[in-house]
């Protein structure tokens, strides 16, 4: 099974630029999206070997994850059981026969750390969910998780110092889910690859100088280690700030 997850910052606008290619391209059975920033009916997309789910955000123009999938699901959930955390559109859960995909868009802690509370309050119930669907069957998380873990996962970690995206407290509540029983797929099979970024700013010519950011991920139950049999980070692929991940697992 190949999975691919893109922050896509804009559906529509992706689209303009080479969406469609760019997903043929990549050929996976399960398609995921963040950052979607669009309702269902907003853009036209002709896909006839894939189931589409949608979880829009409230708010126009704003957040939004999307699944699309060639391999039908038993069931399909949105958000994360919790609500106070209803309305950004920011999870979809797919169930399968050996495990669930959760596919997610954690809230950004904003300049300043502003939203850093309300953050923390998601990390907790985010992590709490994932828990109770892994006491069911394996799980498989991918997404915008918005977390560089370690210094190695951005270009300047020490200018970047309690920065959005690089506190310490995000820092530790991420390792605080791997400690759970997940396990990061990328670093899993490169655990000292430097310069593997998945995220890359509009401003500086960021990504024509690789000043990136790996806060794209995907994660999987400690006990499915033994099926990862690829996951990459596909930073050819333009269209967005974000470049798609991916994920192969083994049958």
């Amino acid at each position: 099974m190949k999975f691919v997850s893109w922050n896509v910052n804009g559906l529509r606008a992706c689209l303009g630029k080479g969406f469609l290619e760019s997903f043929s391209a990549l050929d996976a059975d399960v398609f995921c999206l963040q950052e979607t920033k669009m309702q269902p009916d907003q853009a036209q997309l002709d896909l006839p070997d894939y189931q589409m789910f949608w979880n829009s955000a409230e708010k126009k123009g704003y957040s939004g994850t999307a699944v699309f999938t060639r391999v039908a699901p038993l069931s399909v959930t949105y958000d994360i059981d919790d609500p106070a955390h209803v309305g950004e559109g920011r999870s979809i859960t797919l169930e399968f026969p050996d495990y669930f995909l959760v596919t997610v868009y954690t809230p950004n802690s904003q300049d300043g750390l502003r939203r850093l509370d309300y953050r923390t309050l998601w990390e907790k119930a985010f992590r709490s969910y994932l828990l109770k669907l892994d006491a069911i069957k394996p799980v498989i998380v991918c997404g915008d998780m918005n977390v560089a873990y370690q210094e190695i996962d951005l270009k300047n970690p020490k200018s970047n110092h309690e920065n959005p995206g690089f506190s310490d407290q995000e820092r530790e509540m991420f390792g605080h889910l791997l400690a759970s029983g997940f396990t990061d797929t990328f670093r899993f099979l490169n655990p000292e690859l430097t310069g593997a970024y998945s995220w890359w700013s509009y401003r500086f010519h960021a990504r024509e100088n690789n000043a990136g950011w790996r806060i794209d991920y995907f994660l999987v139950s400690n006990r499915l280690q033994a099926k990862i049999s690829s996951a990459n980070i596909h930073t050819d692929i333009l269209g967005s700030d974000h470049c798609p991940v991916s994920l192969d697992l083994l049958p």
